[in-house]
């Protein structure tokens, strides 16, 4: 089957074929680094970290870029109420933002391009957009006029600024020809960062840095671009204007890919409904695994509610898994021709959109048909769980040694609770406990483990 992917420029569903044969250049906007990474950012990064593996895992050769905005209005505002350098703060977060992603299991990233080592190809940019008429200059700064690009709005289906739009990323100015417009360079203020350059003194405007990042690295024209849904109108539908107007070469983008939003329990996160979740505080309440296999557990493309109860059932869920797989290693027998199949459905799953969904409901039936067949599998199985795993990363295979004196201790608990004896197994499981191990008893039997520290 081949793969098929929803292309937001489309509408639609369609055959993906790269521009270069096997090869893919794929890129994906990167945080603005003036705060800790929330688990909005999570979602998205995670989804696209599976994305971009399971197209390495089909044989594709993938190159994962991912730009950095470590100059922006809300550093600038940001460092100043820390008193602190912006490019330090940023330089600060983003290391931070490295660290999460680390903890969150996201490895796919091949190169991170900061914005202001791209200051050069940016002015470059704007004095092409300069020459061809595209863009004008205001007291400011130098502006983009969006009623000289015929085909903007072709991505998003729109033209106008709406409410739920992030304004301040425009720049409002009432010099400029449209409120549409934005600026592509911003000329210096005082106490502000800004660089000399022959369009004069200042600094990038948002949309702007994307660009020239994706120009310098893959030239005019790519294969996917990535980002989350709110980023589609304006910035990606600026990033189309720039680029095309530019180069004069269409399309900018083959496919856009975008994920869907991120909600708490049913409400939008923000600071003010202090409901704002960083990825540090979930990390403190549950394993990265667990939170990979929460955000796998819906469509890339579709909306989710995060909230405890959503997160304790995906544990559960996982832990049924990592349970079997332990159960793996216990026996010999594999069955080849579920295995076979499992695969072949898995893959389907995945080559319809990266549909981890089907994806994971193809995983639990293989696990669902191995125990009511009573065959747990041995090493071919457990191969198949590892291939998953290159893609998902969300299963342990972690040898964990348990003590002899605690598997006797298990085992004569186990013989109590045959004779019904419940408080003597109990003051067994206890010791067990105050020995760092602990008992689990599932439907498909009891099972010892390292407790978390």
């Amino acid at each position: 089957m081949a793969l098929i992917v929803y292309n937001t420029l489309s509408g639609k569903k369609e055959v993906f074929v790269p521009l270069e044969k096997q090869k893919i250049n794929f890129f994906v906007c990167g945080p603005t680094v003036y705060d800790y990474m929330h688990i909005g950012h999570a979602k998205t990064y995670i989804q696209f970290d599976v994305i971009v593996k399971y197209l390495k895992y089909a044989g594709y050769d993938v190159f994962y870029l991912q730009n950095i905005t470590n100059i922006d209005d809300k550093i600038i505002k940001r460092s100043k109420e820390e008193n602190i350098a912006p490019l330090e703060l940023a330089e600060r977060f983003e290391k931070y933002y490295h660290q999460d992603e680390k903890k969150l299991g996201i490895t796919a990233v091949n190169k991170y391009a900061r914005a202001t080592d791209y200051i050069q190809e940016i002015v470059k940019q704007v004095k092409t957009l300069l020459k061809k008429g595209y863009a004008y200059m205001i007291s400011d700064g130098y502006y983009y006029d969006i009623k000289k690009f015929n085909d903007y709005g072709k991505l998003s289906g729109r033209t106008s600024l709406e409410a739920e739009d992030a304004v301040s990323r425009i720049d409002e100015s009432v010099e400029k020809r449209n409120r549409g417009d934005f600026c592509l360079w911003k000329f210096s203020k005082p106490e502000e960062p800004s660089w000399k350059t022959e369009i004069g003194e200042g600094r990038p405007g948002w949309h702007i840095e994307d660009t020239a990042i994706t120009e310098t690295n893959f030239g005019p024209q790519y294969d996917i671009h990535g980002g989350a849904q709110d980023l589609i109108f304006p910035h990606h539908e600026a990033e189309i204007a720039q680029m095309e107007s530019a180069s004069e070469k269409k399309p900018m983008v083959k496919y856009w890919l975008h994920t869907g939003f991120l909600k708490i329990n049913g409400s939008k996160m923000s600071k003010s409904l202090k409901n704002f979740t960083t990825v540090r505080e979930i990390l403190g309440k549950y394993d990265y695994q667990t939170i990979r296999f929460f955000y796998l557990s819906s469509h890339y493309r579709h909306p989710i509610d995060f909230n405890d109860n959503s997160l304790k059932k995906a544990k559960e869920g996982l832990e049924k898994l990592n349970n079997f797989i332990k159960k793996i290693k216990k026996e010999s027998l594999d069955n080849l021709e579920l295995i076979k199949e499992t695969e072949k459905k898995f893959i389907e799953a995945m080559n319809d959109d990266f549909d981890t969904v089907k994806a994971m409901a193809t995983i639990f039936s293989f696990v669902k048909k191995s125990y009511k067949k009573n065959i747990s599998g041995g090493g071919k199985t457990y191969q198949l769980f590892k291939k998953f795993n290159q893609i998902f990363d969300i299963f342990k295979f972690e040898e964990v040694s348990i003590p002899p004196e605690v598997l006797n201790l298990a085992q004569e608990r186990q013989r109590l609770r045959q004779q019904k004896n419940w408080s003597a197994a109990d003051q067994i499981r206890q010791e067990i406990n105050r020995l760092g191990f602990q008992i689990e008893d599932t439907d498909q039997g009891t099972f010892v483990k390292k407790m978390l520290s």
